[in-house]
């Protein structure tokens, strides 16, 4: 299959809305013009991909409508992958303001299928998710983490606080939750100790806490690495 493939199918579904086509214009894939409404540009390309995307972005110059159309999978594996994209695909063009077709090109069936039209994006903030980002960044001690990593445990908030609270205890055979919140300055000790999210704590008596054989060779480990708690 050819992009040129994708013209045809494509022409005669805008032609049936009423619009008089015309294929490079300009270097315009495909451009669709009707009486009181703005031009209508599409750019054609087989697949999903990131020159096509800038190709849209260009003639976003001459026209608000702009769309990109791709075209169906030949294979049970090429539309299997395009199901897998096909979320990110859409969020990325409704971000751009970018309309997407699909477009089934072979002879028998020539279909084309509108998945997102042209529109001008307001994203919408969400306040939940960024007061949590804020309140990760300000909790964090230092700078503990290299941005850009990949395979690599990141130190957060609420493990910097969990490894307070373990290098304390591996200076005492057993403490209260209350001297642990105290000592170590970790208001939300109790939750910590009790979840034992890394298998740190054990807890030996009502409201009193130990390190497990675990918390206690990791907690001997961090003692020769202090970057753990900060930069």
């Amino acid at each position: 299959m050819k992009e040129s493939d994708l013209y045809t199918p494509v022409k005669n579904f805008f032609q049936a809305l009423g619009y008089e086509v015309k294929g490079e214009v300009k270097d315009c894939d495909l451009l669709a013009v009707k009486a009181d409404y703005p031009p209508l540009i599409v750019e054609l390309k087989l697949t999903f991909s990131l020159e096509l995307v800038l190709q849209g972005v260009n003639r976003q110059a001459l026209s608000d409508d702009v769309y990109l159309a791709i075209a169906v999978g030949e294979t049970a594996a090429k539309r299997r992958n395009w199901r897998n994209r096909q979320s990110a695909c859409q969020k990325l063009c409704r971000r751009l303001g970018l309309g997407l077709l699909l477009v089934q090109a072979n002879a028998e069936d020539q279909q084309v299928q509108i998945i997102l039209d042209p529109a001008q994006y307001s994203p919408r903030k969400n306040k939940g998710r960024q007061t949590k980002l804020l309140k990760e960044f300000n909790s964090r001690v230092g700078d503990p983490n290299m941005g850009g990593v990949n395979k690599t445990k990141i130190v957060t908030a609420y493990r910097q606080a969990a490894l307070k609270c373990a290098q304390l205890l591996l200076k005492k055979d057993a403490m209260s939750v209350k001297e642990i919140r105290e000592q170590a300055a970790v208001t939300n000790a109790a939750a910590i100790l009790q979840k034992n999210y890394y298998g740190w704590f054990e807890r030996v008596a009502r409201g009193v806490y130990c390190l497990t054989v675990k918390g206690h060779n990791e907690m001997q480990l961090t003692v020769s690495k202090p970057r753990s708690l900060s930069d």
